[in-house]
């Protein structure tokens, strides 16, 4: 038996040299989205998985790879804000979807890393396309607690490719919520309540809890472990809310517990920006989906990004997607021509990710220690008929290769004789 044409892609990326080389891309538009903002005819030098400058007057090592970028843009790498890359191959497959559960004797606890695939096909479409990290996260199941989430990079066959875990807990409320319990909204905030109240009271008593002397609790010791660092503050509490009451709702929950809120969806969340900027939550949004498809998304607009933007909003983008991530420049471009600002939708990709997410350390924009995530355009990267020519991931550069591009070409000559062995007559 021949090895499949994906088997054979992962095998010619893994066998890829672990080690960056250092490469100088010179003569760009230079979107540092840093303090050195944007450098016209910059040049943007990689080493050791690093960006080592980022200016005018880099000084180029004897060896280095030159990749002359003169007419072309320069940026950081994007990053999708929820996926579910890596759990879904196939949506109507169930053998092949891992994003939601309908077991409710853990939830809290599931943790999305052991599901992913890192050798999913999907990997290669996406990050040819200039998104080179993204957050997984889980579906609604069965509970309104989804589990836990993780941010990752998309050189997948490379051994470190988990970059942060647990990044966030995930939790439905809305007509989500309420379909989970019971019907109604109220009994979906109680059950949250509920919750919290059950891992504090556990966090103080855990001795007591273990010896058999405390009182029953609605979650499973899993589940109650699992949200401490929540109930504490430490972990964020991602609640998918549309409707601007559930938003109010979520942000009432967050002050009574003290949690570290972020507001997943919201369509109507434009409508309570001043509460959600005085709150201090983020918002991830989908700039595409601008049609009502519930009652509680009748607020949806196309301008929903440009309005919590202008209102002083941390906005990021997401395609809560597993195939179509590659979609979200096109996403952030509507954003634009509604009204956001080009360098904020370019920024709800880069650097308010990785402050939302807590990796600005070493990801979102281009100065010196920073990891190599860098992505050459052949135009505007917000533009549809734009190519990321060159994309890297910690300074390794990823082949322009995937499935479909591998379909397209064999399939490119029709002739007789073009054709595949097998589809000749």
């Amino acid at each position: 038996m021949k090895p499949t044409a994906a088997l054979l892609l992962f095998t010619s990326l893994a066998a890829t040299s672990a080690q960056a080389e250092t490469v100088a891309i010179t003569g760009g538009t230079v979107h540092t989205m840093g303090p050195a903002g944007t450098i016209e005819g910059g040049t943007v030098l990689l080493d050791g998985g690093k960006v080592a400058a980022a200016g005018r007057d880099v000084a180029i090592p004897a060896g280095a790879r030159r990749i002359d970028a003169t007419g072309k843009v320069v940026t950081p790498g994007l990053m999708d804000s929820m996926t579910r890359l890596g759990l879904v191959e196939v949506s109507a497959v169930d053998g092949s979807n891992d994003a939601r559960s309908t077991e409710d004797r853990f939830t809290a606890a599931l943790d999305v890393v052991d599901g992913i695939n890192p050798r999913s096909i999907l990997f290669p479409i996406t990050r040819i396309e200039g998104v080179t990290r993204a957050v997984v996260a889980p579906q609604p199941g069965s509970s309104l607690i989804l589990g836990r989430g993780a941010v990752i990079h998309l050189r997948t066959e490379a051994d470190d490719w988990l970059v942060r875990t647990p990044v966030a807990m995930y939790a439905v409320l809305g007509e989500g919520g309420a379909q989970r319990a019971g019907g109604v909204r109220a009994a979906a905030i109680l059950e949250l309540r509920e919750a919290f109240q059950d891992a504090l009271d556990y966090g103080t008593n855990r001795a007591a809890f273990d010896s058999g002397s405390r009182r029953p609790y609605a979650l499973s010791r899993l589940d109650l472990e699992a949200l401490q660092p929540v109930v504490k503050g430490e972990l964020p509490l991602v609640a998918l809310v549309n409707r601007a009451s559930d938003v109010e709702a979520a942000l009432r929950l967050a002050r009574d517990f003290h949690l570290k809120l972020i507001v997943a969806g919201g369509r109507e969340a434009w409508m309570v920006a001043g509460q959600l900027v005085a709150a201090e939550v983020p918002v991830l949004l989908d700039p595409l989906a601008n049609l009502p498809d519930s009652f509680e998304t009748l607020g949806s607009t196309l301008e929903a990004a440009a309005r919590l933007q202008k209102a002083g909003v941390t906005v990021a983008f997401m395609t809560n997607d597993a195939h179509d991530v590659r979609n979200l420049r096109q996403a952030a471009g509507n954003a634009v021509s509604y009204g956001m600002p080009w360098d904020a939708a370019l920024a709800a990709m880069t650097t308010v990710p990785a402050r939302i997410w807590g990796i600005a350390d070493r990801y979102g924009t281009l100065e010196p220690g920073k990891d190599a995530d860098v992505v050459v355009w052949d135009g505007d990267p917000l533009e549809l008929t734009t190519w990321p020519e060159h994309v890297f991931i910690r300074g390794t550069e990823v082949p322009q290769e995937s499935r479909q591009l591998e379909l397209r070409d064999r399939y490119k000559d029709l002739s007789p004789g073009g054709l595949p062995p097998a589809y000749r007559h």
